[in-house]
């Protein structure tokens, strides 16, 4: 019940102006927030075609495996990735290299590649156009220990992103 009352509220926040709701299905700006949305980016030497192409691929302790699914564009990627099962140990992995789901080092990695994908010019934009709007995404998880980036974490990269680019542009 509580899930349902919150979401009417952001969706009312929505419709006067004060907040933006994250969905791939959404118009611009907010749906071109999603992790679906195809935005190239270079983290860490390796080039990626969405964000969720690299959350995906964390999921995958081989390398080779891991650099397929960051190939992939949005929805693919959460394809190949959704039947993981990272959460019963809480272990994703860069490029070989096993880290817990509540370390510092996969927070640092998360963050960093939403640095590196704020690179992209188009992504920059889309952030820039929601001005001061308070950010929400209530189709994502918030248990850290169910989903590889929770609401909070997604909305709390983003606004310091654009408070960021904001500083920058003036």
């Amino acid at each position: 019940m509580k899930k349902i009352i919150r979401k009417i509220y952001v969706k009312w926040l929505c419709l006067i102006g004060k907040a933006i709701d994250i969905s791939s299905t959404s118009k611009y700006p907010s749906g071109y927030l999603s992790n679906f949305t195809p935005y190239t980016f270079t983290f860490r030497g390796i080039e990626f075609t969405s964000m969720e192409s690299l959350l995906q691929g964390l999921k995958f302790e081989g390398v080779e495996t891991q650099n397929s699914v960051f190939q992939r564009v949005g929805v693919k990627a959460k394809l190949r990735g959704k039947k993981r099962k990272w959460y019963l140990n809480q272990t994703l992995y860069w490029q070989g290299i096993p880290m817990k789901r509540d370390s510092e080092e996969y927070k640092n990695i998360v963050r960093e590649a939403f640095y590196a994908l704020a690179e992209n010019i188009d992504f920059q934009q889309t952030l820039l156009a929601t001005g001061n709007k308070r950010l929400y995404h209530t189709m994502g998880k918030s248990d850290p220990t169910l989903t590889i980036l929770t609401e909070d974490e997604f909305c709390e990269i983003l606004t310091n992103l654009r408070k960021n680019l904001q500083i920058d542009s003036k």
